[in-house]
């Protein structure tokens, strides 16, 4: 009996408990990926306002001796940390949500899930009744209320494409203006702190940023590969599904639930670093050249691009730093109105069925 055809591109990847499909060229470049962040992780730890050579940052990472401890472990070490895990959650949390959509401009912050979060985030702050150690938590309520609103405001029997996008377009709008007056009516200095964090900032990161954010990509890793095999069926048009037995509202609201949860606690941790979970999920699909978003790859390129910002943002313009969420924004805007042009012609995905 001949052995079954492979789909095109695809290798049979055999273990003790089964054999898996893999994607050759999306591992390729997720290898590639992977190199590139350990490369941009090791500039980050070098590169500052002085230059510690690599050998002294490998004593410090292995735990030796050395005289660079407070400069690498305690400086810029924690602060790389929080880049990387916020920087992929935000990639694995843009590749969710547009999936869903079926459209390249829906993304946690376009549709109103960052406003939400940052939104509840201010007003605590304002209020004074959170602090920098409970931000991602009080962040991940404000995401997933904004995400429901949008969700149930988009629902009409279906979640079209067209109308989860411009409602939650909409909804990003009025948090926005939600978020102007809590900045307004509290106090000064706490205002001028909710400023440099509602534009994405990771100075004074330390690892109390970086727990939530960890804890978050550590427990939902079982739903994630879950969802690198449900995109599968969210990707064929409803009748093909529904006659499959996939019980596609199930499916969306899963892949929803865990991308607004994802973007949530990232942007508790940084701030709404914006334009990462949009620029990730496409540059991670073109490099691979899959069907699919890769959901691997989504995440090393989130986590990269956040890397090499922050990077920049803090050598740029030293001795001044600016923060990262800056330099993501001029990236991505371009990048943004690239989208919404080229969808003028080629009717980006927005319509025409069911999401």
């Amino acid at each position: 009996m001949s052995a079954p055809t492979l789909p095109t591109g695809y290798a049979l990847l055999r273990a003790a408990r089964g054999s898996f499909l893999v994607h050759r060229r999306a591992t390729v470049t997720a290898g590639c990926l992977a190199l590139a962040l350990a490369a941009a992780c090791l500039a980050y730890l070098c590169v500052g306002e002085e230059f510690v050579g690599p050998g002294e940052v490998l004593d410090v990472l292995l735990g030796r001796p050395s005289a660079q401890e407070l400069t690498v472990g305690t400086f810029r070490l924690p602060r790389m940390a929080v880049g990387v895990l916020v920087g992929a959650a935000f990639g694995l949390a843009g590749a969710l949500i547009q999936t869903v959509a079926r459209n390249p401009l829906a993304s946690p912050d376009v549709i109103g899930v960052s406003q939400g979060a940052g939104a509840l985030t201010v007003g605590a702050m304002t209020l004074g009744v959170t602090s920098f150690t409970t931000l991602p938590y009080v962040s991940a309520a404000g995401g997933l209320l904004a995400a429901a609103l949008v969700y149930l405001f988009a629902w009409r029997g279906g979640l079209h494409a067209g109308r989860f996008v411009l409602i939650g377009i909409g909804f990003a709008v009025a948090l926005r203006a939600i978020i102007q007056l809590f900045l307004t009516s509290g106090d000064y200095l706490v205002a001028q702190q909710a400023k440099v964090w509602l534009t994405g900032s990771l100075n004074d990161a330390g690892w109390d940023r970086a727990e939530p954010v960890a804890w978050a990509l550590l427990l939902l890793a079982v739903p994630l590969c879950w969802a690198a095999r449900a995109q599968r069926t969210v990707a064929l048009d409803d009748d093909t599904a529904t006659a499959l037995g996939v019980r596609l509202n199930r499916v969306r609201g899963g892949l929803v639930l865990l991308g607004v949860v994802l973007a949530s606690v990232a942007t508790g941790a940084a701030g709404p670093v914006d334009f990462v979970a949009l620029l990730a999920p496409q540059i991670a699909r073109r490099t691979a050249r899959t069907a699919q978003t890769p959901l691997v790859c989504s995440a090393l390129t989130g986590a990269l691009i956040v890397v090499l910002a922050d990077l920049l943002a803090r050598r740029l313009f030293a001795p001044t730093e600016l923060p990262v969420g800056v330099l993501t924004a001029a990236v991505g805007a371009p990048y943004l109105i690239r989208l919404i042009v080229k969808g003028r012609g080629t009717h980006v995905r927005t319509g025409g069925g069911t999401a």
